[in-house]
């Protein structure tokens, strides 16, 4: 290995680096700038205005809100760094809530953090930072990156709990050669630690839970502002077709939901499947929700085809466990995944995340979308 490559694996001395921060205004992304900072590279922050909140939505733990952008420009003042803000609500409303509404539509489960990076976050800011002539674009993700032979590849992080690589699973081969993801080898604890040690006034501050435009977790809400008469009475059907009750609209149901129902029958009953074109759900036993088979669309590979030839793990969620699996690519970027074991609550909108094991960890490989 180069021994005069820094600490990013870019030949250069830091002080000959310019790099750009990605600055939500949370305690990760704080820590990376200060991280920056300290080991001497010339750090840029930039923070995006995403949407713009409510008053309900300020009460709730999210990220991008006016908060978390002073809290931005706080920290990027005590550090001593360049900081910009970048105003994506256009960009955001059109590649993220938009889908987000759309996607529950058709009856799926959207991940709406998989679009943020890859409409805005990565896309948009990629490009800002070269324009910038950054040498490099920074983020506060706990996913772990390698680069060897100027080449990166993504990798789970140490703190399983916390790895995030599954909502990074569309990120280009070209972005992921530019990015760069310090926390990767670090436990939160020893974050707030370094944020302490950096007295950042973000040390403290709670992780954010919700998703950004989602007050309190409440997506119905949201696609009823945007939608508005998308809520539509529908029949609730048995696994033999026969109507045993009736729904308030679908958006309301998710592959594997058993509560909220509200069915009388003489079993526990689950929904197994929900069909946006008739405005029907589907439920049944929880022995019906297993799954071996998965087809997925729109398939992003990381990696060589070759590197899918061997049995490999998959991730059907973002909070699910590795499971092992083989994949078979088709035509336009289309695949087949078959668990070696049924996994219940497989979901159209989810992602299906691809990863090999070597030396340095769980490698993320690419991965795709799931079909009905």
């Amino acid at each position: 290995m180069n021994k005069n490559l820094n600490s990013l694996g870019i030949d250069k001395k830091p002080s000959d680096t310019t790099v750009v921060v990605a600055m939500s205004g949370g305690v990760d992304s704080s820590t990376v700038a200060g991280i920056m900072k300290k080991e001497g590279y010339n750090v840029i922050g930039i923070t995006l205005k995403l949407y713009d909140e409510n008053k309900e939505a300020t009460k709730s733990k999210q990220c991008c809100s006016g908060q978390d952008i002073m809290d931005a420009k706080r920290v990027a003042h005590k550090l001593g760094i360049e900081h910009k803000i970048l105003y994506y609500q256009d960009k955001f409303k059109q590649g993220v809530i938009d889908n987000f509404v759309d996607s529950y539509l058709k009856g799926e489960t959207p991940i709406p953090c998989v679009q943020c990076n890859q409409t805005v976050k990565f896309k948009d800011l990629f490009e800002v930072s070269k324009d910038l002539k950054a040498d490099a674009l920074v983020t506060g993700h706990y996913v772990k990156s390698v680069t060897l032979n100027k080449t990166t590849n993504m990798y789970r992080a140490i703190d399983e709990n916390r790895d995030q690589s599954y909502f990074l699973f569309n990120t280009t081969r070209e972005q992921l050669d530019y990015l760069r993801f310090p926390l990767g080898g670090m436990l939160k604890d020893k974050t707030r630690e370094i944020a302490k040690k950096l007295e950042l006034n973000v040390a403290d501050k709670p992780d954010s839970q919700d998703i950004c435009f989602v007050p309190s977790g409440d997506y119905a809400s949201v696609i009823q502002k945007f939608r508005p008469g998308s809520f539509k009475k529908g029949n609730i059907k048995n696994m033999d077709g026969d109507v045993i009750g009736v729904h308030d609209g679908i958006v309301n149901f998710t592959i594997g939901q058993r509560k909220g129902i509200k069915v009388s029958y003489h079993e526990p009953l689950y929904v197994i499947k929900i069909n946006s074109d008739n405005n029907e759900i589907m439920v049944g036993p929880k022995d019906k929700l297993g799954k071996t088979e998965i087809e997925l669309k729109d398939v992003n590979l990381l990696t060589d085809k070759k590197d899918l030839n061997q049995n490999i793990f998959v991730k059907v969620r973002s909070t699910g466990t590795l499971l092992e699996a083989k994949v078979n690519l088709e035509k336009n970027n289309s695949a087949k995944v078959n668990l070696t074991v049924p996994e219940d609550g497989i979901s159209p909108g989810q992602a299906c995340v691809f990863y090999s094991k070597d030396q340095f960890g769980h490698k993320l490989l690419g991965g795709g979308w799931i079909k009905d």
